[in-house]
């Protein structure tokens, strides 16, 4: 039966680090690699993570350096950010690729905090599927069984919801914090 319980809390902490990589990837003023190493980017006709076309690097706290492996991607890759939708101006002085993160505005953060609420909101209702679907699981797996020992089962998954869903929010209200101090 514990069973039930350890694919629920797999799938749940898988999405609780996908919200992770996600809030990394929003900006808040500081430079982070993170924020463009998932960027899709067309390199000989295969999309490719930029992380492995070259070095990202950040020498100053507002800057984000890429030194591709391959100078002939250069273009790509600038193409790529560009239209990543991450708000980001990269330039490119033919050998590496420098962003500066300009500060945040008071309209920009605002924006930024819809996003993360957005984003946040997203895995809460994909937590809240996993329950239903680990709530079925139990239902099929124990059709024969007392209603009270998969009452129980249920209680416990609900309970391991509720702690998923606080630590989205948890996460959610240190992310806007970062937004408005930055």
């Amino acid at each position: 039966m514990s069973d039930f319980v350890s694919l629920a809390k797999s799938k749940m902490d898988k999405t609780i680090e996908a919200l992770k990589k996600d809030f990394i990837q929003i900006r808040t003023g500081r430079a982070n690699p993170a924020m463009v190493e998932d960027i899709k980017v067309e390199y000989y006709g295969t999309m490719t993570p930029l992380m492995q076309l070259g070095s990202i690097t950040t020498p100053e706290p507002r800057m984000i350096v890429i030194n591709p492996y391959d100078k002939s991607s250069i273009k790509n890759i600038e193409k790529a950010i560009l239209s990543s939708g991450l708000g980001l101006t990269p330039t490119n002085d033919g050998s590496v690729i420098r962003i500066i993160l300009p500060e945040l505005t008071g309209e920009r953060r605002k924006e930024l905090s819809k996003i993360v609420k957005a984003k946040a909101e997203e895995k809460k209702v994909a937590i809240r599927n996993i329950r239903r679907d680990i709530n079925d699981e139990i239902k099929k797996a124990n059709a024969d069984a007392s209603q009270d020992l998969i009452k129980g089962l249920q209680d416990q998954i609900q309970k391991i919801t509720d702690s998923y869903i606080a630590k989205i929010v948890e996460l959610t209200e240190e992310k806007e914090k970062e937004i408005q101090t930055v």
